[in-house]
């Protein structure tokens, strides 16, 4: 299963204000890092912080990008700071279907095709799926074909109630962690998208499980090591746990948005179950 998000390429535009400085006043106070903290981070003083903060002194393209990492302010985000203080945008979008991302886009397909028949799916900085594999597919069958439409929202396909959602035995607790995970990212990352996003899927009744469905509770006492989305596929209960990984150091816009999530088998039976049908 391969769907790739190929979008246009968005050139930030420079906010209003005087430069960056309430800008990155703004993400300093989002980390809940004084003045003083900041700037023994970025080796620098508490003063020329200040004077950059209040607009009465320009800082140094060096200086935004030093911040910014202390700040861990998203490469999106940064290149906005740069726009603001008068440099230009120092990090790429490239779209994803660009030939400069071909090696990328392989090493994906590869990474997520290599972890069959466990579940494996890459998604953007709003959960669009960029591509899946089969075990993805297989969770998916049975799904009405306008919920599977582009672009593909992971988000969306768990929680809505046509969707994954009345198949999750332990939906009341797997809906709070991923609305959870979104609250996280929203206080992290300044997304209109993102919190859109989770103003629509928290807005989803929460259905009943589907009828003759197994019971919620799992049979017999599997200790569990984190908590297992499990799942019903064709009267069988799959319980997995994810893992979500990103790139390190990113250098460009879309590479830095994009996410790898695994789900690992938490049970035996899991396991059997995925490998009877790989067989």
């Amino acid at each position: 299963m391969t769907i790739l998000a190929t979008g246009d390429v968005r050139v930030p535009t420079a906010p209003s204000g005087r430069g960056a400085g309430p800008l990155l006043r703004a993400w300093r106070e989002r980390r809940r890092i004084s003045q003083l903290e900041l700037a023994l981070r970025a080796d620098s003083s508490a003063r020329h912080i200040s004077f950059v903060e209040t607009g009465r002194s320009r800082p140094s393209e060096e200086m935004v990008l030093r911040l910014a990492e202390h700040l861990e302010v998203p490469v999106r985000e940064r290149n906005a700071l740069l726009l603001a203080a008068g440099y230009a945008p120092r990090y790429p979008e490239t779209p994803l279907d660009d030939p400069a991302l071909g090696t990328l886009r392989e090493g994906l397909e590869r990474l997520i095709q290599g972890y069959e028949p466990y579940p494996a799916l890459v998604v953007d900085a709003v959960y669009d799926v960029v591509t899946a594999n089969r075990g993805v597919a297989m969770l998916l069958e049975g799904i009405p074909e306008r919920l599977l439409a582009p672009p593909l929202n992971a988000m969306r396909l768990t929680l809505h109630p046509e969707g994954l959602a009345p198949r999750i035995r332990n939906l009341r607790e797997w809906r709070g962690h991923l609305l959870a995970q979104m609250e996280r990212q929203i206080a992290l990352d300044r997304s209109d998208a993102l919190r859109a996003l989770y103003e629509e899927v928290a807005a989803y009744p929460v259905p009943e499980p589907e009828p003759g469905g197994v019971p919620e509770e799992p049979a017999g006492d599997v200790p569990y090591f984190a908590l297992p989305m499990r799942i019903e596929h064709e009267g069988r209960v799959l319980s997995f746990v994810s893992s979500i990984s990103t790139f390190n150091t990113p250098m460009d816009v879309t590479v830095a948005e994009l996410a790898i999530e695994t789900f690992l088998p938490a049970d035996p039976a899991t396991v059997k179950y995925l490998r009877s049908l790989s067989a």
